[in-house]
């Protein structure tokens, strides 16, 4: 992001239609040009514009990465073709042996990650129960090199006290990745909590639109921006120009979206707390909910995503998942229409059998943009079904 955006002390929604979106120098045009070009001409060797290969720095690319860095409040932003590419590339920071110390509630596809590709390889993992400081305290690996947490988390939606984490992790010398894809930096901002990263699945309300895939991870550190920036381009998992402009795009609504988001969920919570299908609603609101007193303090809103648990057991909750109308039943989340789904047949499979399953009744809800009373009508026909 740049210093000029700050200077400028511009506001969440000014920012994301401004930041990295100066009109452009040569035709004029408001909207970002989709620079399509895979390489860039040299006036003469190692003497250019700023770019020489598509891979290394796009236009396109870069508007993106400024835009989003500026929402997160933080100096550097870096773009990858999905989220788990972004994830990837965190992983590249540690040296063989350093551990990952996971919350015990994560996104099957992180513990996918992290279990399966990189713990043979040598860097090994716990998951931890980041709620209970005094235990995360009391029991913390001398091998830890990094704490990788999501708050509110997918699918329980439990919220942690990032700045009180961060401040036990860095006193023992660990870097903090916060996956802030659910709260979105319209929500919480973890860089001014203290992370050191934080990490998007720009699919998700970045993007807000089910129409691209990508990924983002946004960085204040010069030398921890270096070392990713390194491996961003030797890896070269990045975005296609075009996918950058649909993010570009998307997160220039993303305050007027989330603001839709979160009072449609309300409305959803208030159908379903007390509704004799359901067992227990986890939303961050609700003075139950564990993690309320974090979200209250780090959070604008509690977000538009919304889980329950299905009284009559996995069965209703797949009953349910399938009697929708408006809730379209597919992974992933985020986006302007509504979306329903079981995790533990679906984006939380590949947990089954480790600390971190999900339970079989656990249904979890994209709440979308639709009118509130339209959703919370074709939800009611699907509990009474279920």
């Amino acid at each position: 992001m740049g210093e000029e955006e700050q200077q400028l002390g511009w506001a969440f929604e000014t920012l994301a239609i401004h930041a990295g979106q100066e009109p452009d120098e040569v035709t004029g045009a408001v909207v970002t040009p989709i620079s399509l070009s895979t390489t860039f001409a040299q006036t003469e060797v190692g003497v250019h514009k700023g770019y020489e290969y598509s891979r290394s720095g796009n236009p396109t690319r870069t508007a993106v990465e400024t835009q989003i860095a500026a929402l997160e409040a933080a100096r550097h932003g870096l773009s990858f073709a999905s989220g788990l590419a972004a994830e990837d590339n965190i992983m590249r920071l540690l040296s063989q042996g350093q551990r990952v110390l996971l919350g015990n509630d994560a996104y099957g596809g992180t513990f996918r990650l992290i279990n399966n590709v990189w713990s043979p390889l040598g860097f090994p993992w716990t998951a931890v129960d980041l709620s209970d400081l005094d235990a995360v305290v009391a029991a913390w690996p001398d091998d830890t090199g990094l704490v990788w947490l999501e708050t509110p988390t997918n699918p329980l939606l439990t919220c942690f006290d990032i700045e009180a984490i961060a401040e036990i992790a860095h006193e023992r010398g660990a870097l903090v990745v916060v996956d802030n894809t659910f709260a979105t930096p319209y929500l919480q901002q973890p860089i001014t909590l203290g992370a050191d990263i934080v990490l998007h699945s720009a699919t998700k309300y970045l993007g807000g639109h089910s129409d691209v895939v990508g990924g983002f991870l946004a960085v204040d550190d010069d030398q921890i921006a270096d070392r990713l920036r390194y491996t961003q381009n030797a890896a070269g998992a990045v975005p296609s120009p075009f996918d950058s402009y649909l993010v570009l795009r998307g997160a220039k609504t993303l305050g007027v979206r989330m603001d839709r988001h979160c009072e449609n969920a309300r409305a959803i919570v208030d159908l379903l707390t007390g509704h004799e299908a359901v067992e227990r609603v986890l939303y961050p609101q609700l003075p139950d909910h564990p993690g309320h007193a974090a979200a209250a303090k780090q959070m604008r809103d509690y977000g538009g995503m919304v889980s329950f648990l299905a009284r009559g057991g996995g069965e209703a909750a797949r009953q349910i998942s399938a009697a929708t109308e408006l809730f379209t039943l597919a992974e992933s989340l985020g986006a302007v229409e509504s979306l329903i789904e079981h995790p533990g047949a679906m984006t939380h499979a590949s947990a089954a059998g480790s600390p971190l399953e999900v339970p079989d009744n656990l249904v979890r809800l994209s709440v979308g943009i639709e009118h509130a009373s339209d959703l919370v009508a074709d939800l009611a026909q699907a509990l009474e079904r279920g």
